[in-house]
């Protein structure tokens, strides 16, 4: 009885209280104050780079960066990636007087950071630290900047991770879908769609990066831009101090090449029979961030796709349940067209209704007004996120450099915060129907084709398969005179004597190797043991116990089987192949593979010994004064393994 009635008052009490409070939507909030633009004026140094400083004393840090006129858009055709390359051994590759590691430590030491890179359009060497160590830190950043020494390990690591990268490059069905969507909007012929390949890998040399670097790291091609907690007097005194010897000219560097883009309608499909859901995207080429009607395009996206409260949103993932987020936009970039494009994923099932789905909803904003709810939503979405964009003195600081990159006004953003205003339901209309093409949409889908509940063709687009193939580099050719095969077989056989002679090693039949490791990560210590049986001629057994169970491996080299904690099963081709370069390098086999009619025997340009297989995969030995092996090289196929 007494919980009855305290149950009845409480109620009570909740719906007095409710009658008296304003629902939210009656909440009233004073406007956002309007950011300040700080006036920096920048100046020119005697060798001809521009400067940039703005004083925060807020905390006791100096921050900067120097902006290049360089990017991935000036690689060569036959040796694209280099520009990307470049940027990431300039700090790697340490300057003429420290290595990457030494400048690693010094920086460390005084929770400072110096980073470089290159991108699409632009350079960028950085640095961040404490304002007592600002004269240090300036150093080693201008040193990065003006004199990378790009060390020979450095390039040779980096080029083996990159090679890495291709070789696994379709195992992530996303990475595929956005990848063959950027080719094909642009087009593979031109520095916007090009792809880094082995082939460009192995041509790129470190005499490349040093000319890159040449070309456009001078004075003149630089703006220095610098925030923190200084004096900006003093700084500027010391910034000419520092640079004052480095007077490097070069010729002006010239304009990116523009996009030369032609429409490629269709469906594009990339089989992947190892998902449960199709990654798809779609869209067509955008526009320029100057173009006037940007801020409608901006609007008209955020209704189509922008946000939680986009059409596509609640059609696609509220209403039909088709995927759980779909999101897109009107694309523009500085000084090419941007992408209007469309993303998400699906279940395999629903493939072709989701595209239909999605294309509907483009044709609807095309032929009627949006709401006047719709279009003040996307407005204040817009509007309140311009906040963040000088939330931080850094990032103000960037936009104003970027402005001037890019021959921007400097009151740009507040143009555009006021067109956004003024934007209306008629502008969205328009805009929809001058801009959006669905004539000339390029859809791409990644996923299972077997699965799909429908044919692509039903989407009444034509449809192509794409390559998923990623090319093997074309291989050198290995010279067959007399005289390089004599000191192939003369390296050979130093080898065989220094272990003991080719008879005993092919005496050898069997085999065992056993060995116990420890990984350390963030759950602390993890032991690993191994047992490996070989059996000759090539036949492999391979027991792994690990911290989640034990792994299992057999093959005979073609074929094989793998038993792990959850089931046995075939082994799957990159398994094969693994198992395929380890028996190459096994030593009782590698030793004597002039005995081997699958295998060829050469050396390279340093005089290193080169065993190689018919499927491309080789293993390169240095011999020491002892004519045992002092260095080892693995490849499988064009990928390098390890060291």
């Amino acid at each position: 009885m007494r919980t009855q009635m305290r149950l009845g008052l409480l109620l009570t009490v909740a719906a007095a209280l409710g009658a008296q409070t304003a629902p939210y939507k009656a909440l009233k909030y004073p406007a956002l104050r309007q950011p300040e633009i700080p006036k920096i004026e920048p100046f020119k140094l005697p060798n001809g780079m521009t400067v940039y400083l703005l004083e925060n004393h807020a905390l006791p840090l100096v921050s900067g960066f120097a902006l290049v006129r360089t990017g991935n858009l000036f690689d060569p055709p036959d040796k694209i990636g280099l520009a990307s390359m470049t940027g990431s051994v300039m700090r790697t590759g340490g300057t003429k007087g420290k290595s990457g590691e030494q400048i690693n430590e010094e920086l460390e030491n005084i929770a400072a950071t110096v980073e470089s890179s290159i991108g699409e359009g632009s350079g960028s060497v950085s640095f961040n630290a404490l304002k007592e160590n600002t004269d240090q830190v300036l150093a080693v950043f201008k040193d990065v900047m003006t004199q990378p020494e790009f060390r020979q390990d450095k390039v040779d690591l980096l080029k083996t991770q990159t090679r890495g990268g291709i070789s696994r490059r379709n195992d992530d069905a996303g990475e595929i879908e956005s990848d063959k969507f950027n080719e094909l909007i642009y087009g593979r012929d031109n520095p916007y769609g090009w792809r880094m390949e082995y082939e460009h890998v192995d041509r790129i040399q470190r005499e490349d990066l040093l000319q890159f670097h040449k070309r456009y790291f001078f004075p003149a091609n630089i703006m220095l831009a610098v925030q923190g907690d200084f004096n900006a007097a003093e700084l500027k005194a010391k910034i000419e101090k520092l640079f004052a010897d480095w007077t490097v000219k070069q010729p002006a560097v010239p304009a990116f090449p523009a996009v030369t883009a032609k429409p490629a309608p269709g469906v594009f499909v990339g089989p992947k029979p190892d998902v449960t859901q199709t990654f798809f995207r779609l869209g067509h080429l955008g526009g320029l961030l100057s173009d006037k009607d940007y801020p409608a395009l901006e609007v008209m996206g955020d209704i189509l796709a922008g946000s939680f409260s986009s059409r596509l949103f609640k059609k696609v993932r509220t209403e039909l349940g088709y995927a759980y987020s779909v999101n897109g936009g009107w694309g523009a970039n500085y000084d090419h067209a941007g992408i209007f494009e469309i993303s998400g994923s699906t279940k395999s099932a629903s493939t072709v209704d989701t595209i239909q789905a999605i294309r509907a909803e483009i044709d609807r904003i095309r032929t009627g007004e949006v709401t006047a709810e719709e279009l003040q939503g996307a407005k204040d979405t817009v509007l309140n996120s311009f906040v963040f964009r000088f939330d931080r003195p850094t990032k103000t600081l960037q936009r104003l450099v970027s402005y001037d990159y890019y021959g921007y006004p400097k009151d740009f953003i507040f143009q555009y915060q006021k067109a956004i205003q003024n934007v209306t339901r008629a502008d969205v209309l328009r805009v929809a129907k001058e801009h959006l093409r669905p004539e000339e949409l390029t859809i791409v889908a990644v996923g299972n084709t077997a699965d799909f509940g429908k044919p692509l063709s039903a989407t009444g687009l034509p449809v192509k398969e794409l390559d998923l193939s990623i090319p093997e580099p074309k291989k050198a050719e290995v010279k067959a005179d007399a005289g390089s095969m004599k000191k192939a077989q003369d390296a050979l056989a130093r080898l065989q004597k220094a272990v003991g002679g080719a008879d005993k090693v092919a005496a050898v039949k069997d085999a065992q190797v056993t060995a116990e490791s420890e990984l350390t990560g963030p759950q602390g210590a993890l032991k690993v043991s191994q047992h490996l049986w070989w059996l000759r001629p090539g036949q492999l057994r391979q027991e792994q116990v690990l911290p989640f169970g034990k792994v299992v491996v057999y093959s005979d080299g073609k074929t094989g089987w793998m038993q792990t904690p959850q089931g046995a099963g075939p082994m799957p081709p990159p398994v094969v192949a693994q198992v395929r370069s380890e028996l190459l390098r096994f030593p009782f086999q590698l030793w004597i593979s002039n005995q081997d009619p699958e295998r060829s025997v050469s050396v390279d340009e340093k005089g290193a010994l080169v065993v190689s297989s018919k499927s491309g995969d080789s293993t390169t030995l240095t011999l020491g004064e002892d004519g045992l092996p002092a260095t080892a090289v693995y490849r499988l196929g064009p990928q390098e393994l390890r060291e």
